[in-house]
């Protein structure tokens, strides 16, 4: 049973990981494409959008999806409750931003966010026909139905985005391509997914979920609101290109530590669960988890902090070199994230939502302070803010989640910092490069990457890390099913 276990979180992982890796890959290129055609005002636009949606995706959720991983015994009445829940939810939630929406452009004083809120709340309505089917394909550790279903939506959508901004829609090409993809992932799950509902409900199923779902829903709503909130400040405070500039290198630190932890996280949640009542069995998982992510995570943000200005005059051209100072800093505060969210699992697997909840409302708390304090200096001090709130973030997710499995902070700390050293010596490597002459920065940029490679397995190799050698184990695993496969058809 354990290595069937194992083997079935190795194999989640691994389609996680290229379900992540793929999508965003491609969604990079259009970016890239859509960077060059539309302004960052335009982008900024979008921006400004950002919290509400997400607000209302969270209620559209409302906690119940991982309710539904969470329990043991799930059935198939609790599952088209949900599904019958979530729609009404989303038309509700649809209807409210609509409503609202002359208020978001008059508080952002931009007019144009009328039409564009309106248009972009058919995703929460779209969205809700599709949220148990992704649900139960999380709870099954099944994410190569989700490649399949990413890519094809990735795709379909960001050519007609592409196109739209090609043409001359502007900001619209941004909105049509964002309800174009709810749609083709929509339908594509139901294409792909067994799962139907049945025309039954029940209020009792909710209200048994709903002890665990609701605290996860409230925890849910304040990480939303104020993982977006910096958006709403520089909105309201700063010109829409300053938001663009921001939201661009968000979006790039997003794209490499976000995914990559929710990659890992949405297997290790599942996984989590099934073993929350044997401690050292579940000790050892997260330890595996955390030095798995930090060992792709921390030379991925260094990598990225050192070789930002290249990246983004290469990839992004001149008119987005602003963005640049933001995005190094943004690469610190993103060293943190995947301990955040990965104790955070342990609290979710443990069925500590109560927990969970405090700590997300002590946290939002600094994140005000913070907010509050740094504001009137820029944008590059509210950074530094944020940088400092995730550090004792950290300890305070730490500290709850490791009294739960016996593994603190210090112990956490000692596994993780020789993972550290060895990314801080590669991004002195590459950014050393920089003072050699090269005929443009595309050279540079390649000579950065493929060095900054080198460096990092080089010092893996020699010192034989665990995460490393496992990781090469896994690959080694996955080439021979793949040529087995292959053989015989």
């Amino acid at each position: 049973m354990g290595r069937s276990l194992k083997s079935k979180t190795i194999h989640g992982i691994f389609w996680s990981l290229l379900e992540r890796g793929g999508q965003q890959g491609i969604q990079v290129v259009i970016s890239i494409i859509l960077a060059r055609l539309l302004l960052p005002a335009q982008f900024g636009l979008i921006a400004m959008l950002a919290i509400f949606m997400a607000i209302a995706q969270s209620f559209l959720d409302s906690g119940f999806g991982s309710a539904l991983i969470q329990k043991k015994d799930a059935t198939q009445v609790d599952s088209c409750s949900i599904f019958y829940f979530n729609i009404v939810v989303g038309i509700i939630a649809a209807g409210l931003l609509c409503l609202v929406a002359p208020w978001i452009a008059a508080f952002y004083e931009e007019p144009a966010l009328t039409a564009l809120t309106r248009f972009l709340s058919l995703n929460l309505v779209i969205n809700s026909f599709a949220l148990v089917q992704t649900t139960l394909l999380v709870r099954r550790i099944d994410f190569k139905t989700q490649l399949k279903v990413s890519i094809v939506a990735t795709i379909g959508s960001g050519i007609i985005g592409i196109t739209l901004a090609y043409r001359g829609f502007g900001v619209w090409s941004l909105a049509i391509q964002s309800v174009t993809s709810t749609i083709f992932r929509t339908v594509l799950l139901w294409f792909f997914s067994n799962w139907r509902p049945s025309l039954v409900f029940s209020f009792a199923a909710l209200k048994s979920m709903f002890a665990f779902g609701s605290k996860l829903l409230f925890s849910g709503l304040l990480d939303t609101i104020f993982r977006n909130i910096y958006l709403v400040v520089i909105g309201k405070f700063f010109t829409a290109a300053d938001l663009g500039f921001y939201s661009r290198a968000k979006s790039c630190t997003r794209l490499t530590s976000e995914n990559l932890t929710s990659s890992v996280s949405r297997v290790t949640f599942p996984v989590f669960s099934k073993v929350q009542d044997d401690i050292s069995r579940l000790k050892r998982g997260v330890q595996k988890a955390l030095t798995t992510l930090v060992f792709l995570n921390f030379p991925l943000m260094i990598g990225l902090l050192v070789t930002a200005k290249p990246l983004v005059l290469v990839l992004l051209t001149e008119k987005w070199l602003p963005c640049v100072p933001y995005l190094q800093l943004l690469c610190v505060a993103g060293l943190l994230y995947p301990l955040h969210v990965l104790n955070l699992n342990i609290l979710m697997a443990k069925g500590r939502s109560d927990l969970f909840l405090r700590l997300e409302i002590l946290k939002k708390i600094l994140v005000v302070i913070a907010i509050a304090v740094t504001y009137r200096w820029g944008i590059t001090a509210m950074i530094y803010g944020q940088i400092t709130v995730n550090i004792l973030g950290y300890y305070l997710n730490s500290y709850y989640s490791g009294k739960l499995i016996n593994y603190p902070l210090k112990e956490q700390i000692f596994n993780l910092a020789p993972y550290l050293g060895m990314a801080m010596v590669m991004g002195m490597g590459v950014y050393s490069i920089q003072w050699f002459r090269f005929p443009n920065n595309c050279t540079l940029l390649i000579s950065q990457v493929l060095i900054g490679i080198l460096i990092y397995t080089a010092i893996n190799w020699i010192f034989r890390m665990p995460a490393f050698v496992e990781i090469i184990d896994i690959s080694r695993g996955k080439l021979k099913l793949s040529k087995l496969w292959l053989c015989k058809n």
